[in-house]
C-alpha cells in the first residue's frame, strides 16, 4: 500500500473526537515504529495465502479495466456512469451479505449488545460554523486587493474558455492573492458548468445476495398489497442535503427497497431542504429518506419539515438514516422524524417498518397491526 489510514473509532457515528483521532493516529504510528513494517517493501512476500490473494485481486482489477478500455478510457466511462455503478452494484452485494449475516461484522451483525453505552462525540453546531465561515469571509474580502482577485479570476475564465494554460497553476495564483474557493470554483464554473452525474440506480442485486429468502418475500407481499390497495406502490425519496458528498449508503438503501418493491427516487447531491421537498411534492411520494454522513442532520431535518407544511404535505413521512448518534434520536423525533436507521439497520426489516407507517398514515391501523 502507498498509503494507510485509520479511521477514528466513532466515525461510524459521528465526526471524531481529537481523543479519537488520536487514538488512530497511534495506532498508525504504532505500526510505523514499533512493528517495523515500514522497513521493507513487501512484509508479506513469499506467504502463498498472501500472494494468492493478491493474484485474484489482480485478475478481478484487470477485468474492470479492460471494461474501462473498451468504453475508451476512464474519462469516457465515468461519463457513462459505468464506475460509480460497478461500485454500488458491489455495495449492494456486500450490504446484503452483512444483512443476512453470511459476512461477519463483530459488533454489527453479530456480538451486539442489547443496549451500547452512549460515547463521548463531537457536537458540530452547523449554524454557528455557517456564520463563522461567512464573517471569516467577509473579513477576508475586506483585506485584500480586489484588483488582483478579479485579474486572477479573468485568467482562469479564460483559460478554461481557450483550453491555453494550466488551470492548476492559475488557481494556485488565485489562491495566493485569496480568492476564495468558490470564487476559484466559480470562475470555471461559468465556461465549463457545473458537472452532474447521472443518477442510476441498479435492480436484483441486493435481493439475489441478500441469503434469508423468507424474509424478503414477506416484504414483496407486503408490496404487493399495497399495490392492490392503493393503485400503486409505496414510494420513496432518497434525498442527500447539504455539503455531503457520500451517496453509496444512500443508493444501497434506495437498491435494496427497489428489490423489495418500492418506487425509489434518487435526488441529486447536495439539494436543499427546499429542493428536496419540492421534489418530494412534484413525484408525490409515501416517504422522503434523509441520508446524512456529514453531522447535518439537526439542523436539515427541522428545515426539510418547514418546507413540506409550507406547500401543505405534513403527510409525507420522513426518516432519518445514516450516521446518526443514538443521543440525537430524542431531538430528530421530536423534530418530525418517523423512524431512525442508524449503523447496523437491516434493510428489509427497515422496508417492513417503512411500509408499516405508510400503511398507519394512511388509516390502514389493522393492516399495520
Amino acid at each position: 500500500t502507498q498509503s494507510l489510514h485509520t479511521n477514528a473509532l466513532d466515525e461510524a457515528i459521528a465526526l471524531p473526537t481529537d481523543f479519537s483521532a488520536r487514538i488512530a493516529r497511534n495506532t498508525q504510528l504504532y505500526l510505523q515504529e514499533e512493528t517495523g513494517i515500514t522497513k521493507v517493501i513487501d512484509p508479506w512476500a513469499g506467504s502463498y495465502y498472501v500472494e494468492s490473494l493478491t493474484n485474484e485481486l489482480i485478475d478481478r482489477a484487470w477485468a474492470h479495466i479492460e471494461e474501462i478500455e473498451g468504453l475508451g478510457g476512464m474519462a469516457k466511462a465515468i461519463e457513462t456512469g459505468l464506475p460509480k455503478m460497478r461500485i454500488e452494484e458491489a455495495a449492494a452485494k456486500r450490504q446484503a451479505k452483512i444483512d443476512s449475516q453470511v459476512e461477519t461484522i463483530v459488533g454489527v451483525n453479530k456480538y451486539r449488545l442489547k443496549k451500547e453505552d452512549p460515547i463521548e462525540i463531537l457536537e458540530i453546531d452547523n449554524t454557528v460554523v455557517r456564520e463563522s465561515q461567512l464573517k471569516r469571509l467577509s473579513e477576508l474580502k475586506a483585506k485584500r486587493d480586489q484588483a488582483k482577485v478579479d485579474e486572477a479570476l479573468q485568467a482562469l475564465s479564460m483559460a478554461a474558455r481557450t483550453g491555453e494554460g494550466n488551470l492548476l497553476e492559475l488557481a494556485v495564483q488565485a489562491a495566493r492573492v485569496r480568492a476564495s474557493l468558490g470564487e476559484i470554483s466559480d470562475a470555471i464554473e461559468e465556461v465549463a458548468g457545473r458537472h452532474k452525474a447521472t443518477i442510476r440506480s441498479i435492480s436484483g442485486v441486493y435481493s439475489s445476495a441478500y441469503s434469508k429468502e423468507a424474509e424478503i418475500e414477506e416484504v414483496v407481499r407486503m408490496t404487493e398489497e399495497f399495490l392492490e390497495n392503493e393503485g400503486r406502490r409505496p414510494r420513496l425519496l432518497m434525498a442527500k442535503m447539504g455539503q455531503d458528498g457520500h451517496d453509496r449508503g444512500a443508493k444501497v438503501v434506495g437498491t435494496g427497497f427497489a428489490d423489495l418493491g418500492y418506487d425509489v427516487d434518487i435526488g441529486p447531491l447536495f439539494q436543499t431542504p427546499e429542493e428536496t421537498a419540492i421534489q418530494a411534492v412534484e413525484n408525490d411520494v409515501h416517504v422522503v429518506g434523509m441520508s446524512s454522513l456529514a453531522a447535518g442532520h439537526k439542523t436539515l431535518l427541522p428545515q426539510l419539515m418547514t418546507e413540506l407544511k409550507n406547500l401543505g404535505r405534513e403527510d409525507i413521512i420522513v426518516i432519518v438514516g445514516g450516521v446518526i448518534p443514538a443521543q440525537d434520536y430524542d431531538y430528530l423525533m421530536e423534530n418530525g422524524a418517523t423512524a431512525i436507521f442508524g449503523p447496523g439497520t437491516v434493510i428489509p426489516q427497515a422496508a417492513k417498518k417503512v411500509l408499516q407507517e405508510i400503511y398507519n398514515r394512511l388509516g390502514y391501523e389493522e393492516v399495520a397491526q
